[in-house]
């Protein structure tokens, strides 16, 4: 017998038998479809949990912090640098150098009209910028090889930066000291900034204990940042230098108001960031970074498994409830083949008579199990995507019918933080084709004992069997 006829005589078979296949179906649908639920909402669960931590933080983004270190510390050094640079699967690793301790100020226009604080300075490292996942709103990164001119530093600027100056010439309590983003007049006309950050020269200038301006360096703006509160506030409204220029600027000062840095514990830079290149790889990371001999290693990545972990749990729990619907419907599937064995005793003695293998009989029955657990499996995803779907939807649906929904339950259910926002149901092709094997073999596996029951009648006594 051919695999073809073995195939043909099974299919036949169900289809003499259409109700008590269909109910037999119907067991593996609405156990597949629970599962591929289950599991999809577990999937969409774990995105917005990812891109909720990303609102707060890169996930891929190791901060090391050397403030406070013991004696026994190491250096946080350019030569440590080099070291956590060359670790594996590190794409970039650069200071975040906080020049806080200036007492500085900017100026604009025409006789130093307008003015900010200089609040938010940062220096990194240019080359690390663009791994480190910033992004340019226009403009170029600095380039730390060309020479922009005696006492002239470029910089990066967030959008919002501009927004900072204020007019001189005008009192603080007056309207129009400074302008604010999404300011507009009394006609509703927008108000836009005092001057085109780009064209207009800015300087930086310190002053002394006395108030008096001791320094004054001229900022070159080469681009303007996306806004990125993962990356840090400064990417708003504050100036990004290189670092190396930073370290100028705090030396000039300390030299300028003879401030002896001797006497300050230097251990090296006291915050490093790391760029990893995959999310899964930030563990391995950070243990080798504690393994150079710093305790102070944080990442997202415990926030992010203890969500995931939260999200595990409600799965696992609710994934038992459809497995148990898929169990009966393996029982199902094995009391509807024993069955069919019964029925069809004379005909398995027959083929016997005839000439048929053992494993061709074995295969046709495990045949029928598996066409069973296939079918339901198919029918299962198909409705399983219905249901996603309308679940991705449901707002949109009752609003249609002019119905209000909240969906705040189900984050609940799912032992997640926040609102329910974007798809709530993700069906990937690897959990169609998993759903579709699964049923498929739970079809097979049931029908293993009927299979292996009707191998074994004696061919004789099933053709005398009525």
């Amino acid at each position: 017998m051919k695999i073809s006829d073995l195939i043909r005589l099974s299919t036949d078979n169900l289809r003499r038998r259409k109700g008590r296949t269909a109910l037999t179906v119907i067991g593996v649908v609405v156990g597949t479809c629970a599962i591929v639920v289950m599991i999809s909402l577990g999937i969409a669960m774990n995105k917005q949990t990812d891109a909720m931590l990303e609102s707060y933080g890169d996930l891929t983004q190791i901060q090391v912090f050397n403030y406070g270190a013991g004696p026994e510390a190491p250096t946080m050094d350019e030569t440590m640098l080099r070291q956590i640079r060359g670790l594996d699967h590190v794409l970039a690793a650069t200071p975040y150098y906080d020049a806080y301790e200036l007492q500085a100020q900017y100026a604009a226009g025409k006789n130093d009209r307008y003015g900010a604080n200089a609040w938010s300075m940062i220096g990194i490292e240019s080359e690390a910028m663009e791994p480190m996942g910033f992004r340019l709103q226009s403009g170029s990164w600095i380039d730390p090889n060309t020479n922009y001119g005696k006492n002239t530093i470029p910089v990066l600027v967030g959008p919002n930066f501009i927004y900072e100056f204020h007019d001189n010439k005008r009192k603080p309590e007056s309207p129009k000291y400074q302008r604010f983003e999404g300011q507009t007049d009394a006609n509703g006309n927008p108000v836009g900034p005092f001057f085109d950050i780009e064209n207009e020269e800015i300087s930086l200038f310190f002053n002394n204990e006395e108030g008096k301006e001791i320094k004054r360096y001229k900022l070159k703006v080469v681009g303007i940042l996306e806004k990125d509160y993962s990356k840090g506030y400064f990417t708003e409204a504050g100036v990004i230098m290189n670092l190396q220029d930073v370290q100028k600027l705090i030396a000039e000062y300390r030299k300028l108001n003879k401030v002896n840095a001797n006497n300050q514990k230097n251990k090296g830079y006291p915050e490093v960031y790391v760029k990893v290149d995959d999310i899964d790889n930030v563990v391995a990371v950070e243990e080798a970074i504690r393994g150079l001999g710093f305790e102070e290693v944080h990442s997202m990545q415990q926030q992010r498994e203890e969500m995931q972990g939260s999200v595990a749990k409600s799965q696992m729990i609710l994934g038992g409830l459809a497995a148990i619907s898929l169990l009966v419907a393996a029982l199902n599937i094995m009391n509807t083949m024993t069955m069919a064995i019964y029925e069809r005793t004379r005909e398995i003695g027959i083929m016997k008579v005839l000439g048929c293998e053992l494993w061709q009989i074995h295969s046709m029955f495990l045949l029928e199990s598996g066409f069973i657990g296939f079918i339901g499996g198919v029918v299962g995803v198909v409705v399983s995507l219905c249901i996603s779907f309308v679940l991705n939807h449901l707002t949109i649906i009752m609003n249609f019918f002019g119905q209000q929904v909240d969906m705040s339950w189900l984050s609940q259910m799912m032992g997640t933080w926040g609102e329910v926002g974007g798809e709530i149901s993700i069906v990937p092709m690897w959990l169609i084709f998993a759903a579709l094997a699964f049923a498929t073999l739970v079809g097979v596996l049931s029908g293993i004992a009927p299979a292996s029951r009707a191998v074994k009648i004696s061919a004789l006594e099933a053709i005398r069997h009525d």
